[in-house]
């Protein structure tokens, strides 16, 4: 291989497995030591990787939260696709929870119709919920500015005592090393008691998330089903291989999205 093509092929596989192992490197690019060792020194020279004992691990920054207002604007059909299948699997007689991200906000229209109650943090989602006409339970607690997400310890109280058919939840980060996470301890600690009392999780994320973490872990990424935007397979690889993946699929001559 060519310089280049081995920095490209390294990056490659830190982006996809956070962490190389020099052996590994060396055998599959077919190099010496020496030359992989010149390689990593150069690569971390420019910042994209962090050398460790026996190899390499992904740099990665700590990113600070957005207010929802921002959120809202992006990647707003990827979000819309992924909560219109999110709504697909809600049942009638379902006992759901819907956290205060910006794609769980975006399901909203499509759970018109469903025979089911409603448990959120959210106060914009709860007024959209009751204008049309969903049994709404929204708990009590601090609003939080930003996110317009009502969080604390009252909040965590009243959802221990409550159970779920399914929850989903928004993420702002799902990385293979440290997965699911939000910038917020109490949005976290919100997120984590509706993941302990449901018997189903679907963390609702476009693919622009992925390799991303904020400040605080909620759960690993093998806790809950990923529903999100089609992937590529390949570069992607070691994420499928460690959690459940759903992605939305959309046919382009039908206009019409399913679920793999």
């Amino acid at each position: 291989m060519l310089t280049d093509e081995r920095y490209k092929f390294i990056l490659e596989k830190i982006t996809q497995q956070g962490l190389v192992k020099s052996q590994e490197l060396i055998k599959e690019m077919n190099c010496s030591e020496s030359t992989l060792r010149r390689d990593l020194d150069a690569l971390e020279e420019q910042g994209l990787l962090v050398r460790v004992h026996g190899g390499a691990k992904r740099v990665y920054e700590v990113e600070r939260e957005i207010p929802v207002t921002e959120k809202t604007s992006k990647n707003t059909q990827e979000k819309k696709e992924i909560a219109e299948c999110a709504a697909s699997l809600v049942n009638d007689g379902d006992t759901i929870f819907l956290d205060a991200g910006t794609t769980t906000l975006y399901m909203i229209p499509f759970l018109k119709h469903k025979n089911i109650r409603i448990v959120t943090n959210a106060v914009q989602h709860a007024h959209l919920l009751a204008d049309q006409g969903n049994e709404i339970v929204l708990i009590g607690g601090v609003l939080k500015n930003t996110t317009k997400a009502v969080v604390g310890t009252i909040g965590s109280a009243q959802l221990s005592q409550y159970h779920f058919n399914k929850v989903f939840l928004g993420m702002n980060g799902v990385d293979l090393e440290y997965g699911f996470t939000t910038p917020d301890p109490e949005e976290a600690a919100i997120k984590q008691q509706a993941i302990k009392n449901s018997a189903k999780v679907f963390i609702l994320v476009d693919k622009s998330k992925f390799n991303k973490v904020t400040f605080v872990k909620v759960e690993n990424i093998d806790s809950a089903t990923i529903l999100t935007n089609e992937l590529d397979h390949q570069e992607n690889k070691t994420y499928f291989e460690a959690a459940t993946i759903m992605e939305v699929k959309h046919d382009l001559h039908s206009n019409t999205k399913s679920i793999d």
